[in-house]
């Protein structure tokens, strides 16, 4: 599934493609991959809340897109744009046997591809975007959070490893796996540490912390875990330039030299350095 950078870096390029331009047909070629009524209408702004897409025309409908798994978004124009887990659909005739949907913005179309069907299109109310189940139940990002926000929020969840608290999209939204790793390295806090143990220096440290490696992803085009690319096809860069922690088992920890160890945390593998991250109860 891509994390928040992937999907703003995929936001950022369609944007650049279908803005201002109108839908003018859909073609549903699987019911489960698409919710609601067909609508037409030209588009007027692309949104993200959390990993989900939300597509605003200019007739009070919005598209919400979720990639989930193996969803893929590719734009044929006059030239080729893809966004999504790369397969040979980047540079395949489509549509193909995986696609699930076509989005027509006159003579080009944009294929809703997705092996799994798990990802989806969903017709919404524009002004119902924010009280969609989907969306609702989202918190608040790094960006919008204050340090006593997450602090408070971690008090209530005090017995369960900060890791897993972090990457509950209800307490704060946007931490996947490699950002999570990332924003506890960065911070030195050890990811079983139960979150009642954090002090409050230390949730803003966190919340700094989550912000800069998220940005940092961002303006590199997200990262090439997950098989996720930018929406012209090529891959962001974040794990090779940036990443100091995440899959970087058995190499020196980059702050002392100790060697960087995976183990799992709350059932997700899990990269730190066992010097610099030492739990509270070491």
């Amino acid at each position: 599934m891509p994390e928040l950078p992937e999907v703003e870096t995929i936001k950022r390029g369609l944007s650049k493609f279908i803005l201002k331009k109108k839908l003018t047909k859909t073609t549903i070629l699987c019911a489960k991959s698409f919710i609601g009524t067909p609508v037409t209408g030209t588009v007027k702004a692309i949104r993200r809340y959390g990993k989900a897409l939300i597509i605003d025309l200019d007739n009070g409908k919005s598209l919400m897109i979720h990639l989930r798994m193996t969803g893929q978004l590719i734009y044929d124009g006059k030239e080729r744009y893809a966004a999504g887990h790369p397969s040979d659909n980047f540079t395949d005739k489509l549509p193909n046997k995986q696609t699930r949907v076509i989005l027509e913005f006159g003579s080009d179309p944009l294929y809703f591809n997705d092996q799994r069907k798990f990802g989806f299109i969903k017709v919404i109310d524009t002004d119902k975007v924010e009280s969609d189940e989907f969306i609702k139940k989202l918190a608040k990002e790094p960006w919008q959070m204050t340090a006593d926000e997450l602090y408070e929020k971690l008090q209530k969840h005090k017995n369960s490893p900060i890791k897993a608290t972090i990457l509950d999209q209800t307490i704060i939204c946007g931490l996947g796996n490699i950002y999570a790793d990332e924003a506890l390295f960065a911070s030195k806090i050890h990811p079983e540490t139960k979150s009642g143990l954090i002090t409050k220096k230390e949730a803003e440290l966190l919340l700094k912390s989550a912000r800069d490696v998220m940005e940092k992803s961002i303006e590199s085009g997200g990262s090439t875990m997950a098989t996720y690319v930018r929406a012209d096809g090529t891959k962001g860069d974040y794990l090779e330039k940036f990443a100091k922690i995440f899959r970087h088992e058995g190499k020196p920890c980059v702050n002392c030299g100790e060697k960087v160890v995976k183990i799992r945390v709350a059932g997700r593998g899990t990269h730190i350095c066992p010097n610099c991250q030492r739990r509270k109860d070491d």
